[in-house]
């Protein structure tokens, strides 16, 4: 993934097209429609559609009236598919499928939560690409689409133009994301507090992980993640963060991982990179004193992880994601 923002043609705010199917999940549909609501400083519009205009029985009891049918597809320039009911049991009608295709060819990013990766796979847009789901469908996944690499120990997978996430929560995860690959990190932690959500959870997190701690240790890394933001330009170690969450090390690393997807370092590394992400887009301070702000000592350090992380220069990324 580059650092580079993705909208909608000049002057036209990003079309986001909810795809919501039979049995579709509320929570999955309303996860894309609440992130990308248009307001003031949100360059993205919403329309969820279906199959054909009308009444779509969903999940849960619920049911939908949409009032576009496949022809929101042909404006879109991302299209989510929410997740629904037995998905295993037979593909999407045909008409699903080859609007799904058709948007593909235009250019546009298709997204699926839970189990709406059953129907981008369907499409064969995911043959020979990873891809996840909820961990429960992951199985009959590999079993419906055996080309599909399907990675079930993952919150999301991001292949550039087509996306999937695992369940409902992680879907939050996945929008924000594209935010982020849109228009920057600090428009991304705006909209997370408005969900009052974690600003970033790596995609590589892992979607269930047993707990073999008191849950309530959990807590504790929290405080220490917020605690080390606070403190991103001061010295921070392996050491200290465990010091600071009142447990040794070992357990603080372990835990860490399970909790994040990275070891405490490489949180920290990206949380700094995060930082001077926001400074670039937000301030007019020069490469030399956002690297000393976000403790990452100096310009060309800076330089140095924002090529390896991001693929792109400090200034490219000014550049590109500044007002």
């Amino acid at each position: 993934m580059t650092a580079m923002g993705r909208g909608g043609p000049a002057g036209r705010n990003h079309q986001i097209a909810v795809l919501v199917l039979e049995g579709a999940k509320p929570l999955d549909v309303g996860i894309p429609a609440q992130v990308f609501s248009h307001r003031p400083g949100m360059p993205y519009e919403v329309r969820v559609c279906g199959a054909a205009p009308g009444l779509v029985t969903g999940g849960d009891g619920l049911a939908y009236h949409v009032a576009e049918g496949l022809e929101a597809l042909e404006r879109a320039d991302t299209v989510f598919v929410p997740g629904y009911r037995t998905p295993a049991d037979a593909d999407p009608p045909a008409v699903v499928v080859d609007a799904l295709r058709s948007a593909h060819a235009r250019g546009t990013r298709l997204a699926a939560i839970s189990t709406g990766a059953f129907a981008l796979a369907a499409t064969g847009l995911l043959d020979g690409k990873r891809a996840t789901t909820h961990w429960h469908y992951t199985g009959a996944l590999r079993a419906r689409h055996p080309l599909v690499q399907v990675d079930g120990n993952v919150l999301f997978v991001d292949e550039g133009d087509v996306l999937t996430s695992a369940g409902a929560a992680s879907g939050i995860d996945l929008c924000l994301h594209l935010v982020r690959r849109d228009h920057g990190v600090g428009l991304s932690n705006e909209v997370a507090r408005r969900l009052v959500a974690a600003p970033y959870r790596s995609g590589g997190q892992a979607q269930y992980v047993p707990r073999s701690v008191p849950e309530p240790l959990g807590d504790l890394f929290a405080e220490t993640r917020a605690w080390a933001l606070e403190h991103l330009a001061e010295r921070l170690t392996l050491d200290v963060l465990a010091r600071n969450a009142r447990v040794s090390a070992r357990t603080f690393s372990r835990r860490f991982v399970a909790d994040t997807g990275y070891t405490p370092m490489q949180w920290v590394l990206r949380a700094r990179v995060d930082l001077a992400r926001e400074l670039l887009e937000r301030s007019d301070l020069g490469v030399e004193q956002i690297a000393h702000e976000a403790g990452l000592g100096t310009g060309t350090n800076l330089r140095l992880h924002f090529q390896r992380i991001l693929g792109t220069t400090p200034t490219e990324y000014r550049r590109t994601f500044a007002p």
